[in-house]
């Protein structure tokens, strides 16, 4: 992806109202990079676990993360697939 449209696509992200359960899908914004990742089980009552194992290593290199898991507040993020039951 160009990095225009990378660009492009952080400026349009919006967070939604919905609140993500183990096994979902979700999209966040960090450092002017989107990432996306799988929700892990967790008992917070304000945010979320979230595994980032599955994205590229370049993305995460951007933001200077060097672990697979990430917490992210619930008013940050938006669910883009539900987990199959």
């Amino acid at each position: 992806m160009l990095e225009n449209d990378k660009n492009r696509l952080v400026d349009m992200f919006q967070v939604d109202e919905k609140r993500a359960q183990p096994g979902d899908i979700i999209q966040f914004q960090r450092n002017n990079v989107l990432l996306e990742g799988t929700v892990l089980p967790s008992h917070g009552e304000n945010s979320i676990i979230v595994d980032l194992s599955s994205m590229n290593h370049k993305d995460l290199e951007e933001i200077n993360h060097g672990y697979s898991n990430t917490v992210v507040a619930h008013h940050k993020y938006k669910v883009v697939e539900k987990k199959s039951k």
